[in-house]
């Protein structure tokens, strides 16, 4: 039977209209195809609709909106809704049906997208953030070491994550004694948030602010978890979140210079991937893992990337394929097998060619152009072809990319690397004058070794040239 009054502005209907909808109602939709409709403060009273808020589930959060009677009689379509969130019928069918999501970025522009209320969400918007963090900031460093001493690197490491002022992790990173004893899926959203704030920091200012936090992060959320109670959903989200954090605490170790207190970190993390049954969270591991390999152990680096590329095989992006290819023909390339080198970088480039993917995971933002050119540099310095990774790292600092300064510092310190052995010391004594400023902006222990290593070649080369001499001496006075 058809209702007196419209659904969504409470008009009256005329006897034979039979969509359930006003006309002046139908017509302010015409555009839905393209984004979310306005909707009034008591949309978000709907039953159905609270209850799933309740259970901090946006997926069913999004199948209440598609089914609310604001729409009419028909609930809006998948593909209707899918359109406007940038993914498929199909994701958007997993994202209802299944485990609740626990990526703190997508369920900001989700919330922000739909127009879900700010006081209706169980995770802050970025406005409510900036207003938190604008407040006065309560945690000092020596709140991060029970017992300790205020640590000048962690005071800027914490200013370099502001958004951890607000985001909820603080109680959890400065005492187990005042956290909850249930571990829900917001405690889970705050351990990702986590990670993304480090991966964020990372790319601007280096491991070396970075390092100590996120381990001492990682071991507190750790131990916390191993005494707290949760369910078994809520327990595989945990698992996938904290074998996160352990592999970006194990990057962080590996460019601080620090690599030795890495590996631990990335057995956890793929212990825990299988523990959750999270194939995604595993690759990440062992490509890290590869990584993290590939100097002193090649062999093993790449049967890690090897098995990663196993592990992914069905559901890796073009870039996730790049990545693996990348780290396979570094490895090869240091066990100065040429022929696996040059096999693994053709199918690095031809994965690259297909593109960006909206599955891409978030932390292979770093793998592009540059980066695949970056480490055709660092394969052919493996294999003695200093003329052609000079090349490489020329080209790729030529394109500097803001997003990822401080592996635009990592290349200009290798091109240093790669004109020292070409005997073209100006050159490289160029290239170290132009990284010192950064480095003192971008602290990475692994790229000041390197710039120690360009130095300490150049002094053997003998001071002669007027740029050795003055790159040596800018050193000494920044550095040494």
């Amino acid at each position: 039977m058809t209702p007196a009054n419209c659904p969504r502005c409470g008009g009256r209907l005329a006897r034979d209209n039979d969509s359930g909808r006003c006309a002046p109602c139908q017509a302010a939709e015409r555009d839905r195809l393209s984004a979310p409709p306005e909707v009034p403060a008591s949309f978000w009273e709907h039953e159905p609709v609270r209850r799933a808020l309740a259970e901090r589930h946006l997926g069913r959060v999004i199948r209440a909106y598609r089914h609310h009677p604001y729409h009419g009689r028909a609930a809006l379509p998948q593909a209707v809704v899918a359109g406007w969130l940038g993914i498929t019928q199909a994701q958007l069918s997993r994202v209802e049906n299944g485990q609740p999501m626990v990526h703190l970025d997508r369920l900001i522009h989700w919330a922000q997208l739909l127009r879900i209320p700010p006081t209706a969400l169980w995770f802050a918007l970025p406005d409510n953030r900036a207003a938190a963090i604008a407040g006065p900031v309560e945690l000092t460093p020596k709140a991060l070491e029970e017992g300790g001493t205020t640590n000048r690197r962690q005071f800027h490491a914490l200013a370099a994550l502001a958004g951890l002022q607000a985001s909820g992790c603080i109680d959890l990173l400065t005492s187990l004694a005042t956290v909850p004893t249930i571990i829900g899926m917001e405690q889970v959203q705050y351990a990702s948030t986590l990670v993304e704030e480090f991966r964020k920091a990372d790319a601007q200012v280096g491991a070396d602010a970075l390092c100590d936090i996120a381990i001492h992060a990682h071991d507190q959320l750790s131990a916390w978890a191993a005494k707290a109670s949760y369910s078994r959903s809520v327990g595989d989200a945990l698992q996938s979140a904290l074998a996160d954090l352990a592999i970006q605490a194990a990057w962080l170790a590996i460019d601080a210079n620090r690599r030795a207190e890495a590996r631990p970190y990335l057995h956890e993390a793929i212990a825990r991937a299988r523990i959750a049954d999270d194939s995604r969270v595993e690759v990440r591991a062992m490509a890290c893992m590869s990584l993290l390999l590939r100097e002193d152990r090649p062999g093993e680096a790449v049967h890690c990337a090897e098995a990663a590329l196993r592990a992914s095989a069905g559901w890796a992006t073009p870039r996730l394929s790049t990545l693996l290819h990348l780290r396979a023909a570094y490895a090869h390339a240091t066990l100065q097998d040429s022929l696996g080198y040059e096999h693994e970088m053709t199918r690095a480039r031809r994965a690259f060619d297909g593109g960006e993917h909206e599955d891409d995971l978030p932390f292979i933002s770093f793998v592009t152009s540059q980066e695949v050119t970056g480490i055709q540099g660092l394969s052919y310095l493996a294999l003695g072809r200093a003329d052609r990774a000079a090349s490489c790292f020329s080209s790729v600092t030529a394109a500097p990319a803001e997003a990822h300064r401080r592996n635009q510092l990592y290349y200009t310190v290798q091109f240093a690397r790669a004109a020292n052995r070409q005997g073209d010391f100006e050159a490289a004594a160029q290239a170290g004058l132009e990284a010192l400023p950064e480095v003192g902006r971008v602290r990475s222990g692994r790229v000041i070794a390197l710039l120690a290593e360009v130095r300490s070649d150049l002094v053997g080369a003998g001071t002669s040239f007027p740029r050795v001499r003055e790159f040596v001496d800018a050193y000494d006075g920044t550095l040494a």
